[in-house]
């Protein structure tokens, strides 16, 4: 705790003979430090039991003083307990503030006490007191700041893992591990309602960096947890609406995304994730938007039963499938452009570069080896569910997760 200046003899003499009275009077210096810091703020005796206080202040109080009176190459025992105290202190929730106030406070106690020893003892010795001033001073700072900056480490560690815990907790509720003392849990630690309005979004890999550390927007909560494959996001959706959540992220990001419905509860987030997932399924290699799944139901069915999706491809495009791949090509792409245009063959030609008889033609052609015709309800929606089917299971995004087989989909259903 020493100053810069060496100190002189006389210098020695007069701390070490003070100190060594200052010793003896640690006891009653503790009680008076106690009952100051308790009425400065009841929060000391509320975080830390009188008892354990009262040790611990005194073994401050008797490093602190041998720090004083010793010798710059001696080890500083009160600098390592200082940072002890710091730790135990983040640890019972007392302010970092009070802390350092209690600090504050000692060495001013301290420093009283030693000049009633002095003026005592030997009243003429007062000023060479008073050139150590500096020193004590300064060593309480080193104090202070050891501590604060153990605090702070522990604050910070305590914090990690809280986030940690928090985080596995909302990891379990979307692996479907559903259960109420879980989910009070996780809403106690993410500060959100155990029942209320939920969705789940879900990114494939190549996309998460499109909306990572978006907490919040337009008043949604967001929380995120990263896969290997891809990145989910539980959204809080308070007061807004699957379309509001829709915009604002499409805002952002363009896909592709699956966007899970509503659910009314944090133990229904295991479903919305699977949910999600399956509305990113339904993505195909061209799609760059966030899709719901309620937009994609028909293809979902599809996604999710890829043994029956394999038979209806057989089955409805099979005579297409033995064309020349361009050829192939060429009928299914005229089929999504009519499709996509609402039936209209003007406007499907418009997105084709080509005449509009031209799209007749090949859609009359598409009919004759189909033996399906788009005019009738049934084999119009026969048709459209098997060039979803045929799409997704030749050409799939590079990003998306392996499909589930149906002996897999059956044992994660709710």
């Amino acid at each position: 705790m020493g100053g810069q200046r060496a100190r002189t003899d006389v210098e020695w003499s007069v701390l070490l003979g003070a100190a060594e009275v200052l010793m003896d009077r640690i006891p009653a210096l503790t009680d008076q430090l106690i009952g100051d810091l308790v009425k400065h703020s009841p929060l000391f005796d509320l975080a830390v039991p009188r008892d354990e206080h009262w040790q611990q202040v005194s073994e401050a109080m008797h490093y602190g003083i041998e720090a004083f009176a010793a010798r710059r190459s001696e080890p500083r025992k009160d600098l390592v307990y200082a940072e002890e105290l710091g730790r135990r202190r983040a640890g019972q929730g007392l302010p970092l503030d009070l802390l350092l106030y209690a600090y504050r406070r000692a060495g001013r106690l301290t420093w009283e006490a030693l000049l009633d020893i002095v003026t005592e003892r030997d009243p003429d010795a007062l000023p060479v007191l008073a050139r150590t001033a500096g020193a004590m001073w300064a060593g309480i700072e080193q104090q202070a700041a050891a501590t604060a900056e153990a605090y702070r480490t522990a604050e910070r560690e305590m914090r990690q893992r809280s986030d940690e815990r928090v985080q596995a907790l909302l990891d379990a509720l979307l692996e479907g591990e559903a259960g109420v003392e879980l989910a009070a849990r996780a809403a106690a630690g993410l500060d959100l309602p155990e029942q209320g309005r939920y969705a789940v979004v879900v990114l494939p890999a190549d996309r998460r960096d499109a909306l990572h550390r978006i907490e919040a927007v337009g008043g949604m909560r967001l929380f995120w947890r990263m896969r290997t494959e891809r990145e989910l996001a539980v959204v809080a959706l308070g007061p807004c609406s699957l379309d509001d959540l829709t915009a604002e992220l499409t805002d952002r990001c363009p896909g592709p995304g699956g966007i899970s419905p509503v659910v009314d509860g944090l133990t229904e987030l295991g479903r919305a994730r699977r949910l999600a997932e399956t509305a990113l399924r339904t993505c195909g290699p061209e799609d760059r938007a966030l899709v719901r799944l309620t937009d994609r139901l028909p293809t979902a069915l599809v996604v999710r039963q890829p043994e029956l999706a394999a038979e209806l491809i057989a089955s409805v495009l099979g005579p297409l499938l033995e064309l020349d791949p361009a050829d192939r090509a060429v009928l299914l792409d005229t089929l999504d452009a009519w499709l996509a245009s609402e039936g209209s063959a003007g406007r499907a030609a418009t997105r084709l570069y080509c005449h509009r008889n031209t799209v007749f033609n090949r859609l009359r052609r598409l009919e004759q080896l189909t033996s399906r015709s788009l005019s009738r309800p049934h084999d119009l929606t026969a048709l459209t569910l098997a060039r979803d089917a045929y799409r997704l299971s030749t050409t799939p995004p590079p990003t998306l997760f392996p499909r589930q087989t149906e002996e897999q989909d059956h044992k994660i259903r709710p």
